[in-house]
């Protein structure tokens, strides 16, 4: 998939294949895309994926976009991350004082349905392709339906009352969708898996590594379970993922430094090239913004003083901290320490102690195989560790403790923390909750915000996020408010669409 250029493609698709005329010219453009000229050959519906792929690094394919607003947005509202506060990116999301205005949720609102969008257009015309094979066809097909329902999952989880779109429609009379019930997308979204799953393909060649598997639909619609507390059918796509051909990395920093990307371990990553060659930016900065200035990093955001404190009690045997917690954060240990940028050197907490702004910072991402001043590492949005943790919180929830530790424990050796022994099941559910989840996920794409948000919105020992943010000393806690759990419908689509509702208290 790296092989193809995303922003040629957001172009050359995505101008809502449009045509233009001119009356001076007679003779026609043949390389201007339209209704007509497109969707013709097998180049065409790959090329339509490709930018329905594209989508996930933002609505225009920008770095910075993804990077300072969507996941700034996504990951700034949970305990497990302080952002550096003279940093203006999602500064106000961070601190619950956003408006309707913030810029953070606009994006991932225009990225979503812009990836809804261009998964419609596949959906609706590659079928009648007749130059690709029918395979083919249903393959394409299913890869859009799992992207639709990605998108409308990060929708739901972030908004909650949408619009559900799932046609492709120029008529402007049809442009102004209102929104549905929450319970309508939860259904689209799992219509979505359902037929995906049983039309994609398990790997993909070389050529096209990091579309999307026949696992990452079961993964996903097993997390879209968890997430309605339907923890049998939870329980049981998850025991068909770890059926599958994935294991856990030897290494845990494997997973954050380029060495492995679309391993054994990864069941879908967002993948990132670091292509420049012609209009192209397909690069990624983390390794920029978790570093310290120290190291020639920008450090956008830390580690909380919560997080490292619970990652100190992540031990081995013993009583040494794990090995996942010293490949996952930057802080005062005789044992901790961090490449640094400026010198090409891994530098000791000790070493260069005097010289920090700020006392911890996240260590993932921060080395990368690519030495480029941005690389191409991809980032991870469901990997196995993942997938073992949420397998074993359901089997937890149906009554099946010990083996729910099994699962954990698998998670634990290969992190370097000792075993957990028996232990009952509210016990291990608050151990799942803020342990295992955040020592092993942290910072990672917006795991642990809606980790807080689904414990708040069920049923199954509820947690009022408030609550948990207070008693975690996350900063500006004081400032949440009911209307926080989500985010507002932008003021922009307000304006465009008269057909929406704000969200409540916004």
């Amino acid at each position: 998939m790296k092989k193809n250029s995303y922003l040629i493609l957001i172009f050359l698709v995505m101008g809502l294949l449009s045509s233009c005329s001119d009356d001076f010219v007679e003779v026609p453009n043949k390389e201007d895309l339209s209704e007509s000229s497109f969707w013709k050959t097998d180049q065409h519906a790959l090329q339509a994926l490709t930018a329905t792929y594209a989508a996930m690094h933002s609505a225009t394919g920008s770095k910075w976009a993804f990077f300072e607003e969507i996941y700034t947005a996504k990951t700034y509202r949970a305990d497990d991350v302080t952002n550096n506060t003279a940093e203006t990116y999602s500064r106000a999301t961070a601190s619950f004082n956003n408006t309707t205005e913030e810029s953070g949720p606009f994006n991932i609102w225009q990225a979503c349905y812009t990836g809804i969008g261009r998964a419609n257009q596949v959906i609706q015309n590659v079928p009648e392709i007749e130059a690709v094979s029918e395979a083919d066809r249903n393959v394409i097909v299913a890869e859009a339906k799992f992207l639709r329902a990605l998108n409308y999952f990060w929708l739901v989880t972030a908004f909650e009352n949408v619009p559900l779109v799932t046609t492709f429609d120029t008529n402007p009379e049809n442009l102004f969708p209102a929104q549905a019930a929450p319970a309508e997308i939860w259904a689209q979204i799992e219509t979505d898996l359902k037929e995906a799953e049983g039309n994609m393909l398990a790997s993909h060649s070389s050529e096209w590594i990091g579309r999307a598997t026949t696992g990452s639909a079961k993964a996903l619609l097993g997390k879209v379970y968890l997430f309605q507390e339907k923890w049998t059918e939870a329980e049981a796509k998850f025991a068909e993922v770890v059926g599958m051909d994935y294991s856990l990395l030897p290494n845990y920093e494997d997973n954050f430094n380029g060495s492995s990307e679309n391993g054994p371990e990864s069941v879908f990553e967002i993948q990132f090239s670091g292509d420049r060659t012609g209009d192209n930016d397909e690069r990624q900065v983390f390794n920029f913004q978790v570093s310290p200035y120290a190291f020639g990093g920008w450090e956008l955001f830390y580690p909380s003083q919560w997080l490292v404190d619970e990652m100190k009690t992540d031990v081995d045997g013993g009583g040494n901290i794990s090995e996942r917690v010293y490949e996952s954060i930057f802080f005062d240990d005789p044992n901790s320490e961090m490449y640094s940028r400026g010198d090409e050197a891994v530098r000791p907490y000790s070493e260069v102690a005097s010289e920090l702004n700020h006392p911890k910072y996240f260590k993932k991402y921060a080395f990368n195989q690519d030495t480029n001043f941005y690389n191409g590492t991809n980032l991870v949005l469901i990997r196995f560790a993942d997938v073992l943790l949420m397998y074993a919180e359901a089997l937890n929830e149906n009554g099946k403790t010990n083996e729910a530790i099994i699962e954990i424990n698998k998670v634990r050796e290969r992190g370097g923390a000792a075993p957990l022994g028996a232990m009952a099941q509210d016990a291990l559910r608050t151990q799942i909750r803020h342990h295992e989840r955040p020592v092993e996920l942290a910072m990672e794409y917006g795991i642990r915000w809606f980790d807080l948000y689904r414990w708040q919105k069920g049923s199954t020992a509820t947690e009022s996020i408030k609550t948990t943010l207070q008693d975690h000393g996350k900063p500006f806690a004081e400032n949440f408010q009911d209307k926080h759990i989500l985010f507002p419908i932008p003021l922009q689509e307000l304006n465009i669409n008269q057909n929406l509702n704000q969200n409540p208290g916004w």
